[in-house]
């Protein structure tokens, strides 16, 4: 059995899972998680990283090079696997630092290859295998709603980055919305920020408690973000022809509070769209940066991956 080792890097986290390269399943007993200190030393984050990844290698057995696949987030440099972290508040010690270089010293097996994806177009990939006909034939717009705002475009499942109908790097956390960008309003913060801003009060536990509360100031916080939402996306749609949209991320398993009154007014502006939600945003990301070591597909992105 052929197998990739998929890694998914989140703000404060890393999880490590072998996937079964034919089925693009992972394999019972190799998921791994860990939380991981982003404001930490180039060392400790590396060694924390490595203290996952080699759970995920000590489980298989393997005679051939091991294809390592990591969905990371930007700014980075995936061709080359160097890190760009600067100015964003997380794992800003690994700026300029190429990846496989250092990271592969303290791997417990050696025989590894790297490849890297945005954590978000990663997401979407892992989203569009798993429609029901794998998202063949499909243009398919993946946002995940977190601690920063992820969002990618697909069309036969190959990652859209420029061309007709698509925003510049295929991305959106950067673009222009209200008085600053896209990220500024669909992330964790923006929630906090709010919620502070109605109630005089600070969430101790963040988007999870707010939602919690449903209180006055919990309802006017999710209608104000499910208008946002309706406002920034709708256009891009449009200009992609987008046939589905999936959501993933923290703030998305609130999507109760938000989503019936996006899709209502979008449906009032004559637009109507297949949404999934997913639950599992880690695992999609997985499985789709699992997909880069699938070489037909490779072949085709690889020209293209941004550096963003």
């Amino acid at each position: 059995m052929s197998i990739i080792i998929g890694i998914d890097i989140g703000g404060s986290h890393i999880s490590s899972a072998a996937v079964n390269k034919e089925t693009l399943e992972i394999i019972d007993g190799t998921w791994f998680r860990g939380a991981v200190d982003s404001k930490a030393s180039k060392e400790i984050i590396l060694k924390k990283w490595a203290e996952i990844i080699n759970q995920t290698l000590n489980e298989v057995t393997m005679d051939d090079t091991i294809g390592i696949a990591f969905s990371m987030p930007g700014p980075f440099e995936y061709e080359t696997g160097t890190a760009m972290f600067e100015g964003n508040d997380k794992y800003e010690s690994l700026y300029n630092v190429n990846i496989p270089e250092d990271l592969i010293r303290y791997l417990d097996n050696k025989n590894v290859t790297f490849r890297f994806l945005n954590d978000a177009t990663s997401f979407g990939i892992g989203s569009a295998l798993g429609q029901k006909d794998g998202g063949a034939n499909k243009k398919v717009i993946a946002i995940t709603l977190g601690t920063g705002f992820g969002a990618s475009f697909l069309n036969d499942v190959i990652p859209v980055v420029n061309g007709a109908g698509v925003p510049e790097n295929g991305c959106l956390w950067d673009k222009t919305f209200q008085d600053s960008i896209a990220d500024a309003y669909f992330s964790t913060r923006w929630f906090l920020q709010k919620y502070e801003q109605y109630s005089g009060q600070k969430s101790k536990d963040g988007v999870k408690e707010i939602a919690s509360l449903k209180n006055e100031y919990s309802a006017q916080i999710f209608d104000e973000f499910a208008q946002n939402l309706s406002d920034f996306l709708l256009p891009y749609i449009h200009s992609f022809k987008a046939d589905s949209l999936v959501l993933g991320g923290n703030i998305a398993k609130c999507h109760d509070l938000f989503l019936p009154q996006v899709l209502q007014k979008w449906e009032a502006a004559g637009t109507t769209i297949s949404v999934t939600i997913l639950d599992n945003t880690e695992e999609s990301s997985i499985v789709g940066s699992s997909y880069m070591f699938n070489e037909v597909f490779w072949e085709r992105i690889k020209e293209e991956l941004p550096n963003f």
